[in-house]
């Protein structure tokens, strides 16, 4: 990892694995495609280049591979001004994620990343003075699925966070695929103490408080595992929160969407940008959904992410700017 100065000190870090990425061109069996096209894409660096191009300064800790497609990792997050604080591992490969259209409106994701290079992040990979200096931490809880030392790393990263009164952001983000509903539930559950703010969606909540409840009764539950603020994202319905104890509802921006994957993590980095620049609980909110909708719009993980410039075009009624 490279050395850094003082002034490389970022409002926001975050932790967690960015992956290649490849997706089919055209519907289709992948059998089939002919072309495909190489990005990347991971939850945690998908928050930083939202929180980047709404004008946050974000640094991202990590592992990838001494590969090409670890070049490609670091030379998409640095090209959209985020700092990687990234090890490079030359015995295990950066993971990789395939993205199957097997029709216009179904999206498969394949992974291949046991044994990659994101799933050996251990405490020794984590920066504690940056963590320290920073105003917020951001995690998910994809990376504790990924190995017993990526968890470690992750609670580790937290608890400095904690220490510091450096806010912690926590977005439960099950992927059933890494593990099961119990231990990602038992998981989330210890996580979530240790955060400030939680994002889930609803049937993400559940896994650690059941079923049965209404979405704002949902964020009171998560507020009483410690956190202050609790966001339940529900998609095309919007959004409730409860934060010091106080009950929001916000409704969603109406897109005709093109892929929303990316469009949670677009949701997470509009409501923590927000949070940073002092603003209300209904404006962090109006900011989530906005941004989360510009993300539906274009085909990728993280492409359609906005600038703040750009976070009043939904709302306009002239399609031609001049």
């Amino acid at each position: 990892m490279a050395a850094r100065g003082a002034e490389d000190i970022t409002d926001v870090v975050t932790l967690g694995e960015t992956m290649a990425l490849m997706k089919a061109d055209t519907p289709g069996p992948l059998a089939h495609v002919s072309s495909m096209s190489l990005g990347i894409g991971g939850a945690e660096s998908n928050v930083a280049i939202a929180l980047s191009r709404l004008g946050s300064s974000v640094a991202w800790i990590g592992r990838v591979g001494k590969d090409s497609l670890g070049d490609l990792v670091l030379r998409e997050l640095a090209a959209e001004g985020v700092q990687t604080l990234a090890v490079r591992d030359s015995e295990a490969p950066t993971g990789l994620m395939v993205k199957e259209r097997r029709t216009p409106d179904a999206l498969k994701v394949w992974y291949y990343r046991k044994g990659s290079a994101g799933s050996r992040l251990c405490r020794d990979d984590v920066p504690v003075t940056r963590i320290e200096q920073a105003r917020l931490l951001h995690i998910t809880g994809i990376t504790p699925a990924l190995s017993q030392s990526a968890g470690d790393a992750v609670r580790y990263a937290m608890e400095c966070a904690r220490d510091a009164e450096t806010i912690v952001s926590f977005d439960f983000n099950y992927r059933s695929a890494l593990w099961g509903a119990e231990e990602a539930g038992s998981a989330f559950r210890r996580l979530a103490a240790l955060a400030d703010v939680v994002f889930a969606g609803d049937s993400e909540a559940e896994l650690v408080l059941g079923g049965g409840n209404k979405p704002v009764e949902l964020a009171h539950g998560l507020c009483e595992l410690g956190p202050s603020q609790a966001v339940i994202k529900l998609g095309a319905a919007g959004c409730a929160a409860v934060v010091k104890g106080i009950e929001y509802q916000q409704e969603a921006v109406p897109v005709n969407a093109v892929d929303t994957v990316g469009a949670g993590d677009a949701f997470v980095a509009g409501y923590l940008a927000e949070v940073l620049a002092g603003e209300s609980v209904p404006q962090r909110l109006l900011t989530a959904v906005r941004t989360g909708a510009f993300a539906c719009l274009v085909p990728g993980d993280w492409e359609g992410m906005p600038r703040r410039s750009e976070l009043g075009l939904l709302e306009s009624a002239e399609p031609v700017s001049r």
